[in-house]
């Protein structure tokens, strides 16, 4: 953490006015926020204090990001953020050892990048608050701590970042910060939130506005790897209220792709995003081909079968009970016969019916989503009226389709729910990535939370602290300031 200094009588408009090169100086790309901050500072001499941290992730992608928080206004800022993905293409979907060796040799690369994007230290600055790179330009600040993805994930990958995070925090001496992979995500939309502040705020003096959406709220996480209804009452207080029987909705989605997509669409691919590859191929107009979407106005609707002019139909799961679960194995599975069933009888599977069943398998999918997130919302009202859930976090990976946004906002508009407000980040920030793990860095950085030098990355790792594991703060390794 670092104070801006600020002079009691060369306010911001007289530093401008002296220095006119200021503003050809603040345009270079690696100019430091506190540079920003002190262009927007009033006559008071109060020191905004910014928090920043280099994070990691190495869950997938290799992601290495700096992001800095100012505490006066609560607004943020990301300097850096870069991703690399792995070349899985051969393999269909993602490979646990393409992954590996993408981290073990981009990593260190993207940490090198990242470093010379840290706020340029003033004049000022202490040593040992600054770092002085290799290329001899100018000094930049040190990071408050370093932040890496602990856990639940693939431990080999994790490791990767994890330790390459330990040994940067001890270089530095700052502390580290190990981060839950989903607990990331969750938090997201209240980064989006400190980013539009950045944007937003220029008087200090003015209250600062919350972080939202604030506490409590319900978040829906849908990735490859997870497909999770979360009530969320504070920072590390999560209740899972529902999760998948058995594959998550992202591999659904990618398994069905993978089947329908014509063979010539999935061999000049780029990358393995089959789920958005869906998307675009079900939707080429957009928002236009799913206007005249409506939901079923009822549980009683959520029965009927919707034929289609084909004669096949997809069985929303679950349809005929309230439980709070899910289940996506069957969506993918129906898709798959159905098209074997096709070939082995010899009928043509042309574009025209491709298109429809790319808007089915979506349209199950989503549905059986958004009815088990109604179930949950009526529960929380039922349990606790007074504190009902005013807001439903939407992120992970299939947070970026634009279709699901449309189900979730129709099913609340139209089951009572239409006062709950739907948030979800931009696209670059629903995948996985370190911006994300660099945001719930700080807030628990802010929390007073540090993690021990002797953590280890974890496959399985709760958001609940009623399960077995004891959620967020269950594993060893936590340490309070």
């Amino acid at each position: 953490m670092r104070n801006v200094p600020v002079g009691k009588e060369g306010s911001v408009s007289m530093l401008y006015a002296a220095q006119p090169d200021v503003a050809c100086f603040l345009k270079i790309e690696a100019c430091s926020l506190s540079l920003l901050k002190l262009l927007g500072e009033n006559d008071s001499g109060t020191e905004p204090s910014l928090t920043a941290n280099l994070s990691i992730c190495t869950s997938d992608d290799t992601s290495v990001a700096i992001v800095e928080k100012n505490e006066a206004t609560n607004a943020a800022k990301i300097h850096f953020l870069e991703n690399v993905t792995a070349d899985s293409n051969e393999y269909r979907g993602v490979h646990p050892i393409a992954s590996l060796e993408s981290h073990q040799e981009n990593l260190a690369k993207l940490v090198d990048k990242a470093l010379r994007h840290l706020p340029v230290a003033l004049g000022n600055a202490e040593g040992h608050r600054s770092i002085t790179l290799a290329d001899g330009s100018q000094p930049r600040y040190k990071p408050d701590f370093v932040s890496a993805t602990r856990g639940p994930g693939m431990r080999a990958n994790l490791f990767v970042g994890l330790d390459t995070g330990k040994a940067l925090s001890v270089a530095w001496q700052v502390p580290f910060m190990g981060v839950h992979h989903m607990q990331a995500h969750l938090l997201t939309p209240r980064l989006v939130s400190s980013l539009r502040q950045d944007q937003e705020t220029s008087n200090h003096t003015s209250p600062s506005p919350p972080v939202t959406p604030e506490f409590p709220f319900l978040s829906i996480l849908v990735s490859g790897g997870h497909s999770n209804l979360v009530k969320s009452s504070t920072l590390t207080d999560h209740k899972i209220m529902a999760s998948t029987a058995d594959i998550a909705i992202g591999e659904s989605l990618d398994k069905s792709a993978r089947e329908i997509l014509p063979s010539s669409l999935l061999q000049s691919a780029k990358n393995t995003m089959y789920g958005k590859m869906l998307e675009e191929f079900a939707f080429p107009n957009g928002s236009a081909d799913y206007a005249d979407y409506r939901p079923p106005m009822n549980r009683g609707e959520e029965l009927i079968k919707r034929e289609t002019p084909w004669g096949w139909s997809l069985t929303t799961p679950f349809a005929n009970t309230r439980n709070l679960q899910f289940s996506f194995s069957s969506i993918a599975s129906a898709v798959k016969r159905i098209i074997t069933q096709k070939e082995n009888s010899g009928q043509k599977f042309s574009h025209e019916e491709r298109v429809d069943m790319a808007r089915e398998s979506m349209r199950v999918c989503f549905e059986h989503l958004a009815s088990r997130t109604i179930i949950a919302l009526e529960t929380l009202r039922q349990q606790k009226p007074e504190d009902e859930v005013k807001t439903v976090v939407v992120s992970g990976g299939v947070a970026a389709n634009r279709f699901l946004m449309t189900v979730l906002r129709s099913f609340l508009d139209v089951r009572g729910f239409g006062h709950v407000d739907i948030v979800a980040p931009p696209p670059y920030l629903c995948t996985d990535n370190a911006a994300m793990i660099g945001w719930a860095g700080l807030e628990m950085f802010e929390a007073g939370w540090r993690t021990d030098l002797s953590a280890r990355a974890l496959r399985k790792w709760s958001l609940d602290p009623q399960a077995d594991d004891g959620g967020v703060l269950g594993p060893s390794g936590w340490q309070k300031a």
